[in-house]
């Protein structure tokens, strides 16, 4: 718009036009986009997987008589989830839920959070095994561009001043009370978003992809080394459900922040790139 053009509008409306910035560039757009389907389809395959063997070791073997730190699973009295000595009544979610036809299912995760929504094993590995590629092999080449456009250094890592203490306690208390950036200082990501991003995409999937590495008998022959990284099959099927674990709860708090800070303007930002700074 030109400054006539502004002017006219100023007079016309009697308050200042919104200030378009472009926010987020396609490779990201896209990135994210592919994300949202990849992701859920494997999460839901995965828990398939997961419901053919409902434990979780640590080390190199796993079995029903062998010790494990996460179970869900069902006796008579119901269902349960059980991590280390605590256990926890889950009947009607985990353990033991009613399917689509009223019946009576005893099986770690409902049909309804699975892909497939009835048991199947085979299929699911199919799911999961073609999306992870397709995951995998996104995550590389928006690293690869992340680095060499300076997005990574530029806006995802936090500076010194921002990891000081009373800056990250400040951004703390600022979520806490739901007040978020306005202004100039909404064009940018705050400390926080820095953090939480940076450890999701350079810690949280990376090992996703390496323990998923780790699990397959053709990459132990391929490269050993990976049973050595993480200690076993097992312990790397252990940390590929507790990051996953983390990058759905991720996920969650990312939606909510997303309703709460305005989310047409949000999802306009991640759909066109354009987005509109609040007013301070």
């Amino acid at each position: 718009m030109t400054e006539a053009g502004s002017r006219i509008g100023r007079a016309a409306t009697g308050r200042e036009p919104p200030t378009i910035v472009h926010r987020h560039r396609l490779p990201t757009r896209l990135w994210h986009g592919i994300n949202v389907v990849t992701l859920l389809v494997m999460l839901m395959s995965g828990l398939t997987i997961f419901n053919a063997h409902p434990r979780l070791y640590w080390g190199a073997y796993g079995a029903n008589q062998d010790h494990a730190w996460l179970q869900i699973g069902a006796t008579e009295a119901g269902g349960y989830l059980r991590v280390g000595s605590l256990s926890v009544e889950t009947t009607g979610v985990l353990g033991r839920w009613t399917n689509a036809a009223g019946a009576e299912v005893t099986r770690a995760f409902p049909y309804w959070a699975t892909i497939p929504s009835g048991y199947n094993l085979a299929v699911a590995r199919h799911w999961h095994l073609f999306f992870a590629w397709i995951f995998a092999g996104g995550l590389a080449l928006y690293g690869l561009w992340s680095v060499a456009s300076r997005h990574l250094t530029r806006d995802l890592l936090p500076t010194r001043a921002e990891l000081a203490p009373a800056h990250v306690l400040h951004d703390i208390g600022q979520h806490a009370r739901l007040r978020f950036p306005k202004g100039e200082a909404a064009r940018r990501y705050n400390v926080l978003q820095k953090l939480s991003y940076c450890g999701v995409l350079l810690v949280l999937l990376p090992a996703i992809v390496l323990t998923g590495l780790t699990m397959s008998p053709a990459m132990n022959a391929a490269w050993p080394w990976l049973l050595d990284l993480f200690g076993g099959r097992q312990s790397a099927r252990s940390i590929h459900f507790i990051a996953a674990t983390l990058v759905v709860l991720f996920i969650l708090v990312h939606v909510a922040m997303v309703v709460l800070a305005g989310p047409v303007n949000e999802l306009r930002s991640m759909i066109t790139g354009r987005y509109r700074l609040p007013k301070e």
